[in-house]
């Protein structure tokens, strides 16, 4: 039974060392400011739903937002607080967002904690369709609170940019979603882009948003001019330019401004 457990936690050692080389390596932070620049500013809130080891968040908050991020994953957690939670403006939830609230089962995987999920479908199905998850093992369960991006909005406010990675279970948080929201952006991967495609609809019932895509962990959008939703639904629906990952920006044409203006605070 030691053995056991000393494997289990040098796999997510591994696994947690893994992302800090990916997430947190030199220059990083660098083009992650540069690319949420157009989205987040001094008194924005921002949301971060899936916060992992909270690189999305230190880029937020170092461009002048507050920030709430969300990580249900205790190992995590742990870290994120120890990277960013001495940060002014920053709330740590150890939280999961979903349609409803409540608690669900939290898939873990121990050496790839960046796809622990609460998708079950999604887990279930995407190692035959994405090669890059044939290996990928879910081995514990985790109990986990679940709470709603519109309990999140009437507590701290609505938030000018709100990014969701929480692997397969994107469209399950929009639909916690009643407000359109100035910015959004969830994750896409191949072999499961009809979690994106529910993703788009979702958004383009709420409000009349734009689109543009960016490939992996990369910082660069790859239209030259953003997409309404039908053109984005039919780039998905034709395989996404084969890309294996990447994430969907959506942008509301026409926002309105009280809602958002309301949540600024003057720069300190």
């Amino acid at each position: 039974m030691k053995a056991v457990l000393f494997t289990a936690r040098l796999r997510q050692g591994l696994g947690l060392a893994r992302s800090l080389v990916i997430y947190w390596r030199p220059g990083r932070q660098r083009g992650l400011r540069r690319l949420y620049a157009d989205f987040v500013g001094p008194g924005d809130l921002a949301f971060d739903v899936g916060a992992h080891l909270g690189d999305r968040t230190a880029a937020f908050q170092a461009l002048g937002a507050r920030v709430v991020a969300l990580e249900p994953q205790p190992g995590p957690f742990r870290w994120l607080g120890w990277l960013v939670g001495g940060r002014a403006g920053v709330t740590l939830l150890p939280l999961a967002a979903g349609a409803a609230p409540g608690e669900a089962r939290l898939a873990v995987s121990e050496a790839n904690p960046t796809v622990s999920t609460l998708a079950d479908e999604w887990r279930t199905t995407i190692g035959a369709h994405n090669p890059g998850f044939r290996e990928v093992r879910w081995e514990g369960q985790q109990r986990v609170t679940v709470t709603t991006l519109d309990a999140l909005i009437a507590e701290h406010g609505v938030p000018r940019f709100c990014k969701i990675d929480v692997e397969g279970f994107e469209a399950e948080v929009l639909a916690g979603l009643s407000t359109p929201l100035p910015g959004v952006s969830v994750e896409f991967v191949a072999g499961a882009l009809g979690v994106a495609e529910r993703c788009v609809t979702r958004l383009a019932a709420l409000g009349d948003y734009r689109f543009n895509a960016i490939e992996g962990e990369r910082r660069a959008f790859r239209w030259a001019e953003w997409r309404d939703a039908e053109a984005t639904l039919a780039w998905l629906a034709g395989g996404a330019d084969g890309l294996a990952s990447g994430d969907l920006y959506a942008r509301l044409t026409a926002p309105d401004d009280t809602p958002a203006d309301a949540n600024r605070e003057p720069p300190a």
